[in-house]
């Protein structure tokens, strides 16, 4: 195990965030991701940087949420609030203890939270749309994200590592060469202004017009391997059905369907988890788009409701309700930022100013 995480420490650090001398390193994360981050705070010494570390012990932020006087709930973690302004790395390694200890919070503290974080929010967008603030957010393997996904520790760990490419001779060249497989697509998508995802179940389509697609090559997501863009928020018309069940605030939601006119969400139906879709649309924001993607990772062969993971599923694409990317040109602004997946393997097509360009999962032009 400690080979491995040397390895993941160095794609991290040297990859991921490409930490320099003199720079200044943020990593977040919980007490269980110790041996990970003990080898990240290795490799980021040795490449000359000053690193500050925070992690969180159980249940930290449910004890926060429904325990805390208004005043509380409205305090940053002062170190947190400098990282985001003036650090030039950010790696946040998720290590959860419980998936589901956020699910009962007090709402009303919750959204007193929400609120008070949103402008160290905005300022984390703002800055890692231009890079300022290199980040890359990963996992480590943990007793709840691997009965989460059903699989033992053991097979959870080698599915992480594999996803990550760290079996690889070199991941480094392995996700060089990831960069450039995707910018072939990019390049393509980026000539095109109306995009349309369909499938047996649902026809969506939306503008890119002044918009740019991002070739997510593992630097700011490890692992990663999707393409995506921001569509132009009132362009998005048509029907999207999720048949990924994904874990969102600790709440499971199933087989969502959303109805969209003009960029607006006007009719939404999940058949589990209607309550919380409900409480979800009724923030500011999350009634328009912000993202629009489509997963390339084949390493990533099944569903381990973890959104890390499953957008990135090879032949699948995905749609995100809420914050819009800057660096894509988005406009749209919450603080919610919440990726649904559907996939594509069966009867999927991806048209470009129509032409068709994908079908099941692969890019005809490839």
């Amino acid at each position: 195990m400690s080979h491995i995480l040397q390895r993941y420490a160095n794609l991290l650090v040297n990859y991921c965030v490409e930490i320099k001398k003199g720079e200044k390193l943020f990593v977040r994360t919980t007490t269980l991701a110790e041996p990970l981050v003990r080898e990240v705070y290795r490799a980021a010494i040795k490449a000359g940087a000053i690193v500050e570390v925070e992690m969180a012990f159980r249940e930290q932020n449910r004890i926060l949420i429904n325990e805390g006087s208004e005043h509380q709930l409205k305090y940053p973690s002062m170190q947190y609030k400098k990282a985001m302004e003036e650090f030039d790395g950010y790696i946040y390694i998720r290590a959860p203890f419980n998936l589901r200890e956020d699910q009962n919070n007090n709402a009303k503290n919750a959204g007193i939270r929400s609120v008070a974080m949103k402008p160290i929010s905005q300022t984390y967008f703002k800055r890692t749309a231009t890079r300022d603030l290199k980040r890359n957010l990963c996992q480590y393997p943990t007793q709840a994200a691997a009965q989460n996904a059903g699989m033992s520790l053991e097979e959870y760990e080698d599915f992480v590592f594999n996803a990550c490419r760290l079996y690889d001779d070199d991941p480094i060249e392995s996700w060089l060469s990831v960069r450039k497989h995707q910018q072939a697509i990019v390049d393509v998508l980026n000539k095109r202004e109306r995009v349309r995802y369909r499938n047996e179940h649902f026809d969506i389509t939306f503008s890119t017009k002044g918009r740019k697609w991002i070739n997510s090559d593992g630097q700011t997501n490890m692992p990663s391997g999707e393409v995506y863009t921001s569509p132009v928020e009132d362009s998005v018309n048509g029907t999207i059905h999720f048949d990924f069940p994904g874990v969102y605030m600790g709440h499971e939601v199933e087989n969502v369907t959303l109805w969209v006119k003009d960029g607006l969400i006007e009719k939404w139906e999940a058949k589990k988890g209607q309550t919380f879709l409900n409480h979800i649309f009724e923030i500011e924001g999350t009634r328009r788009f912000g993202e629009a993607a489509i997963g390339t990772n084949f390493n990533i062969n099944k569903l381990t409701k973890n959104i890390l993971f499953d957008e990135k599923i090879g032949g699948s694409v995905h749609m995100a309700i809420g914050q819009s990317y800057l660096q894509c040109g988005g406009k749209n602004e919450s603080s919610i930022h919440w990726d649904m997946i559907a996939g594509m393997m069966k009867n999927g097509e991806i048209y470009a100013d129509d032409e068709k360009i994908y079908e099941r999962g692969k890019f005809l032009f490839l």
